[in-house]
């Protein structure tokens, strides 16, 4: 099942199931569609095209909640996967908590960038992930 966008109830859960007080990781898993597919049809790039165009706009709205892209890399190949599973990009993000990123995903500079996410994206996963303590 392709999925672009988290659904309310995918914020609500890991809202409701992530400590407050401690950094979140963000793992991005990224396949790009081949054409970008914006609603108004008159920007014509590539999903990786507009998906760097989604960086370079979201980077100061990552930025103003204290988090930092941490990693970002192209994946050449699953060795444990479905077969049919593939990425083309790979990305952690680093947010200082949960709430942190939620605050970034609400805010009125975010929802006007992310536009360019979801023509790029085809299939994608984000995964909350917390850093192991002592």
């Amino acid at each position: 099942m392709e999925a672009v966008n988290p659904t309310p109830e995918q914020l609500q859960k890991v809202l409701a199931d992530t400590p407050k007080n401690q950094p979140v990781v963000m793992l991005n898993l990224l396949r790009f569609r081949d054409r970008a597919s914006y609603p108004d049809e008159a920007m014509e790039r590539s999903g990786r095209e507009a998906y760097k165009l989604y960086m370079e706009e979201a980077g100061a709205c990552v930025r103003s909640v204290g988090a930092e892209v941490i990693w970002s890399g192209n994946s050449v190949g699953s060795l444990i996967a479905p077969p049919e599973e593939s990425w083309d990009q790979v990305l952690l993000v680093r947010y200082p908590s949960i709430d942190a990123f939620m605050a970034m995903i609400e805010s009125p500079e975010y929802k006007g960038v992310v536009k360019h996410r979801t023509a790029a994206v085809q299939d994608s996963r984000l995964v909350a992930n917390l850093e192991e303590r002592g």
